[in-house]
């Protein structure tokens, strides 16, 4: 399939560097430079800065959207009704209101549209899936999540740091993610509470956020993230009635991802463990486009779609106040 990237940042040359055997046939950014980088570095594209021409192309298949988040929706909304399909990146919106023309305009099409929620690609969270759905673990309790990183010299002068062209700090930010994996597990929050905070950066964001997110059945997610983490982590923690997932770190900066599997004996007393490594390269960028391709050539259902990034921007919309 032919690909057209816009966003030419650090993660549109992550997702230009995994497609495969498709093609790159148009890289556009407003910087010219950086879009002219990634068809350098691809060795295929034309670079150009007009994402609406960009997008209109007839021979463009796929548009994968990587900009700052208050162009994620537009651009995802125009490409849909130019009839590509679409992977945009999370949170795939500033607010949940905006997805909702999306969502619309997805159940009218026949073009799928995915949001990068690439941690569900990450192989300790392939596991884990794998774990829980064989019933193991018995019925969900709760879900402890913890995720951060220490930011860096001017980060609160970055546009993450802008709200109206973030929508909000941590919170929208790693929050999203974490909020998504709690949602995969458990299912649909139906109480939300929360605060979002302001420690240490000098922005009008937040820099940490602190969730309890419970489920009709009292299931509770109960979440941390933050840019005051000066240690980067990861750790996500999923209890059954019967067994522990703990899965600790991402890799690179957040250390070896490692899940740790604890089964329950019926007499109880100390489990049995077993534990599986994941050193070497991030693959989760691959997974996810790969998984993509294939639910386009077949029609099935995605891991990780606009409806699940709409649901997540609800809970963080409940948390900033925006809707109750």
């Amino acid at each position: 399939m032919n690909i057209a990237i816009i966003g030419c940042g650090l993660i549109g040359m992550k997702r230009a560097k995994v497609l495969g055997a498709h093609k790159l046939v148009i890289a556009c950014d407003p910087i010219l430079e950086r879009a002219q980088h990634i068809c350098t570095t691809i060795g295929s594209g034309i670079p150009m800065t007009d994402w609406k021409i960009a997008i209109a192309d007839k021979n463009i298949d796929i548009v994968i959207i990587s900009t700052t988040n208050n162009y994620l929706a537009p651009i995802s909304l125009y490409a849909l009704e130019h009839h590509k399909h679409v992977l945009v990146e999370k949170p795939g919106a500033c607010a949940s209101s905006e997805i909702e023309p999306l969502l619309k305009l997805a159940q009218q099409s026949a073009k799928k549209i995915k949001v990068g929620f690439n941690l569900r690609y990450h192989p300790a969270l392939i596991k884990a899936r794998e774990i829980f759905d064989s019933g193991v673990m018995g019925e969900l309790m709760f879900i402890r999540g913890r995720y951060g990183h220490g930011g860096r010299v001017g980060y609160d002068k970055e546009w993450r740091a802008d709200p109206k062209i973030s929508g909000g700090g941590e919170l929208i930010d790693q929050g999203v993610h974490m909020i998504d994996l709690c949602r995969w597990f458990l299912g649909d929050f139906t109480s939300v509470k929360g605060e979002a905070l302001t420690y240490f950066w000098d922005m009008p964001v937040d820099d940490n956020a602190f969730l309890s997110l419970s489920t009709a059945k009292n299931q509770v997610a109960w979440i941390h993230v933050s840019c005051t983490e000066w240690k980067n982590m990861f750790s996500l923690e999923i209890y059954g009635k019967t067994g522990k997932i703990q899965i600790d770190g991402l890799g690179g900066s957040y250390g070896v991802e490692k899940l740790t599997y604890y089964q329950m004996l019926p007499q109880m007393g100390p489990p049995p463990t077993t534990v599986w490594d994941y050193p070497g390269e991030d693959k989760s960028w691959n997974l996810e486009f790969e998984a993509f391709i294939e639910s386009i050539n077949s029609g099935k259902s995605i891991n990780g779609d606009i409806n699940d990034a709409y649901e997540a921007l609800r809970v963080v919309d409940k948390i900033y106040g925006r809707i109750k």
